[in-house]
Parts: C-alpha cells; sequence; structure tokens
C-alpha cells in the first residue's frame, strides 16, 4: 500500500499544528517545574535569589498557555475542518468508525499485515487522544485549585475551591502528579505510534505535523 501513496492532502490545519507544539512544550516544561516543585534543591547561592520562586512563576505562566492552548484546541474541533472536528476523537460512534477501529486493532494484534490505511487520526490513536484532553482537563482543574489555595477569597478559589471539599490537598496533589505519569505513559506510545505508521504508510506522519500535509493513497475521503 506505501507504494501506491501518490496524492498529496492538507490534513492538519495551521491551528492544529499551533496546538500540538505549544503543548509538547509546555508539557516538557511543567514536568520539569513541578518536579522541582515537587522535590525542592537549593539551585541558589542564597535566599534572595529566588530561585524556587522563578521556578514556580514559570510553572504557572506556562500553565495558563497550557490551558489557553487545550481550550483554543477544543474550540477548533467544532469549527476545524473534518480532521480536526470533535467526531474524530470518538470513532466507535459511527459504523464506518468501529470499522476502521477494529481493522487497525487488527493489525496491531497481529492478526492482519497490512495496514489500513487512515487519512486523519488513526482510529485507535483518536480513541486515546480523547482520553488524552481527560487528564489534560483533570491536569488543568487540579492544578489551579492548588494554586488558588494562596488567595482563598480571589475568584479562582470561588470557581475551584469545591475540588478542596471534595479530595484533600495532598490526594489533588496525588492525582495531579499521577495524571502527569499517564500523560508520559501517552506520550511514549504517540511517539512510536506515528514512527510506525510513517514507516509502514510512508505518507509523511511525523512530518505532517510541521507542515501539514499528507500522501494518501485516495484524492478524496471515501
Amino acid at each position: 500500500m506505501s507504494s501506491q501513496c501518490k496524492f498529496k492532502r492538507y490534513i492538519w490545519e495551521l491551528p492544529v499544528r499551533w496546538c500540538h507544539w505549544i503543548n509538547v512544550l509546555s508539557i516538557v516544561t511543567l514536568s520539569v517545574t513541578g518536579f522541582l516543585i515537587g522535590y525542592p534543591i537549593s539551585l541558589g547561592h542564597s535566599a534572595s535569589d529566588f530561585t524556587m520562586g522563578w521556578i514556580r512563576f514559570i510553572h504557572f505562566s506556562v500553565a495558563y498557555l497550557f490551558t489557553v492552548s487545550v481550550l483554543s484546541r477544543i474550540v477548533w474541533s467544532f469549527i476545524g475542518n473534518q480532521y480536526a472536528g470533535w467526531m474524530e476523537f470518538f470513532p466507535l460512534f459511527s459504523g464506518k468508525g468501529r470499522q476502521k477501529f477494529f481493522k487497525m486493532l487488527r493489525y496491531y494484534f497481529l492478526i492482519d499485515k497490512e495496514v489500513p490505511e487512515t487519512i486523519g487520526h488513526n482510529p485507535l490513536a483518536a480513541t486515546a487522544y480523547s482520553l488524552l484532553f481527560c487528564f489534560y482537563i483533570i491536569m488543568i482543574l487540579t492544578g489551579f485549585a492548588l494554586y488558588s489555595e494562596h488567595a482563598p477569597f480571589g475568584a479562582m478559589h470561588a470557581a475551584l475551591g469545591w475540588l478542596t471539599t471534595l479530595v484533600s490537598n495532598q490526594g489533588l496533589r496525588l492525582i495531579h502528579h499521577l495524571s502527569m505519569w499517564c500523560i508520559f505513559g501517552f506520550v511514549i506510545n504517540h511517539i512510536y505510534s506515528a514512527w510506525l505508521m510513517d514507516i509502514k504508510e510512508h505518507g509523511a506522519e511525523i512530518s505532517s505535523i510541521f507542515s501539514g500535509f499528507r500522501f494518501t493513497v485516495h484524492k478524496e475521503e471515501e
């Protein structure tokens, strides 16, 4: 099938690519600074260097950027092209999506040797993306709920303080931390799957997230 890829198609629109790379940079930055916040170390020569203060400032600033990126991607799923649409993340909701899902599942279980071509999101990957966004939301809510505790009478605490009535402060920290490791697990699988599909399909799977273009057998969506 890979030798039949002939048509160059514009798949990933610019906002999708922007959100993808903003999320990548945000996750890396938030993870590094988050580890340092959770396990503080002395990096400055004196307390006046305010090292941990800067680390916390970077963490919270990037958290806002990450939140805007995630919300922007959710909005774009309603106004973008068909490959960015929210239905792409729930392939099991349609008969065609289920058919593609189980074909891809058969390939991953080594039942079929030929990888089925996917124009946009791999149906298995798309299902994982929907779960990933759930972890994004959990990270955002728990993170800002913890952040809001510095101002217990502020607007943010008024909006998210109810979480502290359901889960203790330490419980929120644990959920925040475990969600990060779940995201790490997705990232490892995501890189492997993208690399695998690029090799098997020869459709520019990896480079498409930079350029937006992929090479496919079919000129138009079937």
